[in-house]
């Protein structure tokens, strides 16, 4: 504290929650200031819920903050398992400073029978399934199909992880099934009309509607713990409008603006158009 008192370069602002103005990160930096006789400090707002606070608060401790007891730690861990029970192990592990082990060891005590959920949100912002038994299968058809893909792209396609694609494709050399007899104990023994005999298998992808995947990205900590992310959830929100809304919007415009609503529709567009392009190339690179 008396460091901080003493300091003569500026500290980093502290960090407050919008809604109830309580201190999310930096008490010690405002204690300081308030000893040192200074009238202002700054500030930067946090405008999440108080469950998305609490998560900042936690995860500020665990980088730079006084380090947390295990005591401490694993509480924090309980009550982020209960708010944001979508989040995986690693997930919640990265924010407390635990392990996942001991995450998911944590997880079992408290939700004992609880679960039902069909997959959780891991650190890269993707939904991923619990039971996996599917997806190893739908890995297993990818990769008869177009043997040349990359282990990414199976993952992306079947919902794995590359590393489970990894392990399906090191059991097909084998001439093992994709998915380990204790998770077909699990789900009961393949049917022998389950089973592929070298002939290629096409699956045709269902899209879900437009808001039920900006639901979605709603709950996606990669978007909603970031202001940036804010920003674009806003903006895609603001475009949600049901078609019966655009008609009224349509049949609102005056005849003397038409030309010129039009005109910024057709920006808007290609904008919309240009920022898709961007987001498809950068996923491509990072393949």
């Amino acid at each position: 504290m008396e460091m901080l008192v003493a300091a003569s370069v500026p500290l980093p602002p502290i960090v407050v929650h919008r809604p109830s103005m309580r201190v999310i990160d930096g008490v010690h930096r405002l204690r300081a200031a308030m000893l040192a006789g200074r009238k202002t400090i700054a500030v930067r707002f946090f405008e999440g819920t108080e469950e998305d606070a609490f998560i900042l608060a936690v995860e500020s401790n665990t980088t730079h903050g006084l380090p947390l007891s295990t005591a401490d730690r694993r509480q924090a861990a309980e009550r982020i398992i209960v708010t944001h029970s979508r989040w995986s192990d690693r997930m919640i592990a990265s924010v407390v400073g635990m392990s996942a082990k001991t995450v998911a060891a944590i997880r079992r005590d408290n939700m004992a029978g609880e679960e039902n959920e069909a997959g959780r949100i891991g650190r890269d912002g993707r939904v991923r399934s619990i039971d996996v038994s599917a997806g190893r299968k739908l890995a297993h058809e990818i990769i008869v199909g177009n043997p040349s893909l990359s282990l990414r792209q199976v993952a992306r396609a079947a919902g794995i992880s590359a590393e489970t694609v990894r392990d399906v494709k090191k059991r097909m050399l084998r001439g093992d099934d994709p998915v380990p007899r204790k998770r077909q104990a699990k789900l009961g023994e393949w049917e022998p009309d389950d089973r592929l005999s070298g002939r290629v298998v096409a699956r045709y992808e269902v899209k879900p509607p437009p808001a039920l995947v900006m639901a979605r990205l709603r709950e996606d900590p990669a978007l909603r713990l970031n202001e940036n992310g804010r920003d674009l959830l806003r903006l895609l929100n603001i475009h949600m409008v049901r078609s019966e809304d655009w008609n009224r919007l349509v049949d609102s415009v005056p005849p003397h603006s038409t030309e010129t609503i039009a005109e910024l529709a057709r920006y808007c567009a290609e904008k919309w158009s240009e920022i898709a392009f961007r987001i498809e190339h950068k996923g491509s690179k990072s393949a």
